[in-house]
């Protein structure tokens, strides 16, 4: 299973799944993060977190933790 953690500055991926439960994941879906979206990794903090992506257009900052819960392909 790959998740947004592992994926490399620069690339492009498309939302496979989403873990987690609850509030967590409720919140995820509400910043725009759903099954069928692509998402671009801009940059990676110097101590891995938090990680900074674009959704739809626009940018947002996810922690590692919450990284690991979105799925990608």
């Amino acid at each position: 299973m790959k998740t947004l953690r592992d994926v490399p500055i620069g690339d492009t991926v498309k939302v496979v799944k989403l873990h987690g439960e609850g509030a967590v994941k409720r919140r995820i879906m509400d910043m725009g993060i759903t099954k069928g979206v692509s998402i671009y990794v801009r940059k990676v903090a110097p101590l891995g977190d938090p990680v900074e992506i674009t959704v739809r257009n626009y940018e947002l900052s996810l922690r590692k933790a919450d990284a690991q819960m979105i799925e990608v392909e």
